[in-house]
């Protein structure tokens, strides 16, 4: 007999008009909660107030990001008090910056847990296919204004977790995602093979497909001449889709992190043919580091991702958040940066946020003296940064920095430390030598945090392509405990920090062993979303 997994969170049923579910929503007894939480957690020093955060208790993956009739919505997996099984919650925005919280979406039954998926949006209806724990694979659909309204197909799972007398499947039953060719729905669902000869697991992403979203047909696993992810990683939370030419494949692993696969969909064999690889995070997927992906198309050729981030100290009433959304596009087969080369930089509508601004125009940066920048302070702000580094060796950008130095994230930029890039490579001497060599950017939490719980993350460093006469350009996001940089519009990284000083709010800059020249340098101190 099937447990009954019903969830104890009250429940409204909800109009099918906007103005009626508006009109619901005002007095709605769930969100007033909502309301009242986020006030009461707002007093925490550490919790951002323009990423996103959940209104009441935890949060983990982000799930089935999409845009619906002119809004955006992000769900993930929320954690109600009263019952703290992940539920779908919800968040609605019209810009991709400014959230409004929404009940949750999607409740347990005949699933234990509602754990992380996908949506795809058809002209009538939004469709979230996600993984349903001691159930299996679950689809459910919604095509009211504000996707209020969910109903679950066939109230069951339509992949179950187990075959038909228990006899093993040819594939797991995990984390899915969904899109449509050809008159069919295709899913796929995450899970690991074992690597030959070693027997050890390695990421596999198992294709099914579907006329109807009830009756699944497995046909076999999915990506091919995969050579970039290691032994060990899984392919959690897979989001597939095309990017320019090409297609990516989003996805989590249990033990590195948020990563992308890029390549060719040979439609006639479905299967995706990897040809490169991309990091969201620079080393283990814990602590602070970027965690699970959840995306959809920004109707441009593009692609639009939005990852949450784990912690690395406890916060009482809450603990993970979400990075600000980001816009993947590729650099194109013609570009001089590297075919596949996937570009990144901030998305939505973050400049609204802005408010004080500070200006610092060109400024000489002498070797190996660090200056502090004393009208640039904030733990809620934006900075942008062009730093002429064509002769420099390492530059540093020093944030949530105390007067003394005792705490600091060190943000630096090593010219041509990285590896060489056959495709740029055309001569060993001088620039033509110098043109292969990727650079690196790293942030440095190693004296981010003064107390005693907060776990410093080994530095992450991230490859970034610079031509020889490119200005290094930072654009740097701090959030009372989160630190984002994006990087010349092609790399982004980030990490959770935790100050344990009022006063880390200083900004300084340092050049090794070479001058350098800070060309321009803007602040702004940025808003809270929730008001």
């Amino acid at each position: 007999m099937n447990e009954d997994y019903t969830s104890r969170v009250p429940r409204r049923a909800y109009a099918r008009t906007l103005v009626e579910q508006e009109s619901q929503l005002r007095d709605d007894p769930l969100l007033q909660r909502f309301a009242e939480s986020r006030r009461r957690l707002a007093a925490d020093r550490h919790r951002p107030i323009y990423h996103f955060v959940s209104p009441e208790s935890s949060l983990n993956d982000p799930n089935g990001l999409c845009f619906w009739q002119g809004r955006w919505h992000l769900f993930y997996q929320g954690y109600p008090p009263e019952d703290p099984r992940q539920h779908w919650g919800h968040a609605v925005s019209d810009d991709l910056i400014h959230w409004r919280d929404l009940p949750y979406a999607i409740y347990p039954n005949p699933e234990y847990q509602c754990f992380s998926g996908a949506t795809l949006v058809e002209p009538e209806r939004v469709i979230a296919m996600y993984h349903g724990t001691r159930a299996g694979n679950m689809v459910a659909t919604a095509d009211d204004p504000l996707l209020l309204n969910w109903e679950k197909l066939t109230g069951n799972a339509v992949i179950p977790i187990a075959a038909p007398g228990g006899a093993p499947l040819p594939y797991n039953v995990f984390d899915p995602c969904i899109w449509r060719k050809d008159g069919f729905y295709y899913a796929l669902s995450g899970g690991t093979l074992p690597h030959p000869p070693s027997g050890k697991r390695t990421a596999a992403d198992f294709l099914l497909r579907s006329r109807d979203l009830v009756t699944w047909e497995y046909l076999h696993p999915f990506v091919e001449g995969d050579r970039f992810t290691r032994v060990g990683d899984d392919g959690a939370c897979p989001y597939f889709w095309p990017i320019g030419d090409r297609h990516i494949l989003l996805f989590f692993s249990h033990m590195s992190g948020g990563q992308a696969l890029l390549g060719d969909y040979d439609t006639a064999r479905d299967k995706f043919v990897v040809t490169a690889h991309a990091d969201f995070n620079f080393g283990a997927f814990s602590p602070g580091g970027v965690h699970a992906p959840s995306a959809t198309p920004d109707g441009q050729g593009g692609v639009i991702v939005i990852f949450n981030m784990n912690p690395a100290m406890p916060t009482p009433g809450w603990d993970q958040i979400m990075t600000l959304p980001r816009r993947l596009t590729l650099a194109g087969r013609e570009s001089p940066v590297d075919l596949d080369t996937l570009l990144v930089e901030p998305a939505g509508d973050v400049v609204s946020l802005r408010g004080e601004h500070r200006h610092i125009g060109p400024t000489a940066v002498p070797a190996n003296r660090e200056i502090v920048l004393d009208e640039i302070r904030g733990n809620a702000m934006e900075i942008s940064a062009e730093i002429d580094v064509a002769d420099t060796n390492v530059v540093e950008l020093n944030v949530l920095r105390s007067p003394g130095g005792e705490e600091a994230t060190r943000i630096a930029f090593y010219r041509h430390r990285g590896y060489r890039n056959w495709q740029r490579y055309d001569g060993w001497e001088g620039t033509r030598y110098r043109q292969a060599l990727d650079s690196l950017i790293t942030i440095d939490t190693s004296h981010a945090s003064t107390l005693p719980d907060a776990l410093a993350r080994a530095p992450e460093t991230a490859p970034v392509y610079l031509g020889l006469e490119e200005p290094l350009q930072l654009r740097v996001f701090i959030d009372k405990s989160v630190v984002e940089v994006f990087v010349n519009g092609k790399q982004a990284l980030g990490v959770r920090v935790y100050p344990g000083r009022e006063d880390s709010l200083g900004v300084s800059l340092r050049s090794q062993s070479r001058d350098a020249t800070l060309r321009s340098l803007d602040a702004w101190q940025l808003g809270s979303i929730y008001t």
